[in-house]
């Protein structure tokens, strides 16, 4: 069995991987160093990419202290295959507008099997995954090697699965969450909010699995919300956006940071459902969205680097939850003392209520 337990954590935070851009071995280390899990985002990098976080990350932490990285388990294929070559017609203006030509449509399981072979060999204390659950075997594999698994999941059926291939614990993600879906079916994103999911996937799974709770979560209340509600730990991914060890682009902080535009659910950029800020590129391409991921991916990923580079914020993804608007522009190991104290002070306001009421 893998040996990670969530009492190794001196604060039930955990960062979210942040995978596309925000995520850096220096934020994770700051979160773990401060009593949290620190995650690495393994997701769209190169192996060797991978790598070199993975060794940065450990240089930077003392022997012993935790973290962990987020691999994308092998996507099905999106019921609208057929459909990303019209997809792409619609798409001439954005490769007009910054000048980098359309990405060629491909499928792909993002290495899977080499990157399942680096996590095994590093030993890494806590490995999640997200788009679906890695087979019992390869649960049973990276556990042999002293890994924990968990399993992102957006169903309370989702959960039972998890459970049944063996996963140490289930990261529960409501859909006030930023960027994608982490669920395994994009043909059915969970669409249930944090607290109700919460509720019927321990339901669904029983006491022995340990649940993590994501979605909307950015304050130590909230934080406090989940833990009474029954979750082991609070993960939390916008809340780490603003920090200034993540490598969030400009325009994306300067758009959390304004707080202005509503967040909405959208296959835009991808081609598998994700929640961002609202800005042009989503409201101008939105409905023509197929279900298709990677596919999506790699066609738009071009003209979004464009737009990112120039800072040009309605020419790619802006991923952030629905609390995005309170993040705070602080150090990560503050906000995680933060944070931890907040939900202190919650808890114990809210015994202290339960106390006088009876």
């Amino acid at each position: 069995m893998a040996a990670f337990t969530f009492d190794a954590l001196g604060v039930p935070i955990v960062q979210a991987p942040l995978g596309g851009g925000a995520s850096t071995p220096a934020l994770a280390a700051a979160v773990s160093g401060a009593g949290g899990l620190g995650f690495l985002a393994a997701g769209y990098k190169p192996l060797d990419a991978v790598r070199a976080d993975l060794e940065e990350l450990r240089a930077l932490l003392p022997d012993g202290v935790p973290f962990g990285i987020n691999a994308f388990a092998p996507p099905g294929r999106g019921a609208g295959g057929a459909d990303v070559a019209a997809y792409a017609a619609t798409l001439q203006g954005e490769a007009e507008r910054t000048g980098a030509a359309l990405g060629t449509p491909r499928w792909d399981d993002d290495r899977y099997a080499e990157k399942l072979d680096l996590l095994c060999e590093a030993q890494v204390p806590v490995v999640s995954f997200t788009f679906g659950c890695p087979p019992a075997g390869d649960v049973e594999r990276l556990q042999r090697a002293g890994v924990a698994v968990w399993v992102t999941v957006t169903t309370p059926d989702e959960g039972v699965a998890a459970s049944a291939a063996g996963a140490d614990a289930v990261i529960v993600q409501g859909v006030e969450a930023g960027g994608h879906r982490g669920g395994f079916d994009d043909a059915a994103p969970g669409e249930l909010g944090l607290l109700a999911l919460l509720q019927l996937v321990r339901a669904a799974v029983g006491d022995r699995l340990p649940l993590v709770a994501t979605g909307g979560i950015a304050t130590g209340r909230a934080v406090a919300g989940v833990l009474a509600s029954g979750a082991v730990a609070a993960q939390l991914g916008t809340a780490f956006m603003l920090c200034p060890e993540a490598a969030t682009a400009p325009a994306h902080r300067d758009a959390i940071a304004s707080g202005r535009a509503p967040t909405a659910l959208t296959r835009a950029f991808t081609g598998r459902t994700a929640r961002g800020i609202v800005n042009r590129f989503m409201r101008e391409h939105s409905a023509d969205a197929p279900s298709a991921y990677p596919e999506v991916h790699h066609l738009t990923a071009p003209v979004r680097t464009a737009a990112r580079r120039r800072d040009d914020a309605d020419g790619f993804h802006l991923w952030a939850g629905q609390a995005y608007n309170l993040a705070e522009a602080v150090p990560a190991a503050q906000l995680v003392v933060g944070l931890a104290e907040e939900a202190r002070t919650a808890l114990a306001a809210a015994t202290r209520r339960l106390d006088s009421a009876g």
